[in-house]
């Protein structure tokens, strides 16, 4: 039997139905109407959404950004936004920025501006109002971060300001204990804060830190540390509760995030070496070089 051959147009049609069933969509959904894409809001409509909606970290990170571009895009549309224009706005935050002793040309500031964009920009995708191609904040590019300046305090450095904390200041027992514990841990303000008793490994000299990004690390400590962070726990009413705040701190005199941030200043009028130090988080370059300098 010999084959009819296919018209053009029969050919064309089952191409069509060959493509379709590969794409996964039958032909009645093509007449259906398109989804009715949400209109696009201003970045002073959409900003509270994105506040409402981040953690108290990214809050607190990226809020003077957001108002900053409040105040400069307020009632343009987000999808009014080029990235020249967002390289613009970089540029003109950098040169009106605070100047501060350890500035770096205005690169931190310009990271944080466009990541506080980013996140907004992400968020307005996910909510349906921008496609991913369409985010003009992922087509330009964060500066490059540069060596940090950091560094360790010399021994002898680190000595006097161990026995001006140790010596002065409203509670000079708990300044010293978390001058200790920021030198053999090179912890974060916040790992501080977070400390209870049930973070106390004294089988391991081992202590847990939850630190900045939801992380949690076990970190060696010395025995004397162990014993003194044990004995402050107890004196200070947080041996009750394995989960109680040691911080260290206690149940009752505890150390907030405004104590432990002031245990420097202090300091400076009792060293003879003043220095903007502004969190007890100096001591040494790595946790190892922390402990190295302690003495059991």
């Amino acid at each position: 039997m010999t084959a009819v051959p296919m018209s053009g147009r029969d050919a064309d049609l089952d191409a069509a139905r060959l493509l379709l069933s590969r794409l996964g969509v039958s032909p009645e959904e093509l007449l259906q109407s398109p989804a009715v894409r949400p209109a696009v809001p201003t970045f002073r409509e959409y900003l509270p959404v994105v506040r409402a909606a981040v953690g108290a970290g990214t809050l607190r990170a990226y809020s003077s950004y957001w108002n900053r571009i409040e105040e400069q895009w307020g009632e343009r549309r987000m999808d009014d936004v080029k990235a020249s224009d967002i390289s613009g706005l970089v540029e003109f935050v950098k040169a009106n920025r605070v100047l501060r002793r350890n500035a770096r040309s205005g690169r931190g500031t310009a990271e944080n501006l466009i990541a506080a964009l980013r996140c907004a920009y992400n968020h307005a995708v996910a909510d349906g109002y921008l496609t991913k191609d369409e985010n003009p904040a992922l087509k330009v590019p964060k500066p490059r971060r540069l060596p940090s300046t950091r560094g360790a305090l010399a021994d002898a450095k680190l000595a006097e300001l161990n026995a001006a904390a140790a010596s002065s200041g409203n509670d000079p027992e708990l300044d010293a204990l978390l001058l200790r514990l920021h030198t053999e841990t090179a912890c974060r303000r916040g790992g501080a804060l977070a400390l209870r008793p049930v973070d106390l490994d004294e089988e391991q000299c081992l202590v847990r830190l939850r630190e900045k990004g939801e992380t949690e690390r076990w970190q060696p400590v010395s025995p004397t540390l162990m014993q003194y962070l044990q004995q402050h726990a107890h004196e200070r009413g947080a041996s009750g509760r394995r989960d109680a705040p040691t911080s260290p701190t206690g149940g009752g005199s505890g150390t907030t995030g405004g104590s432990a941030a002031s245990t420097s200043r202090p300091r400076r009028r009792s060293s003879s070496w003043p220095s903007p130090l502004e969190q007890p988080r100096w001591s040494a370059a790595t946790p190892a070089a922390a402990a190295a300098r302690v003495n059991t």
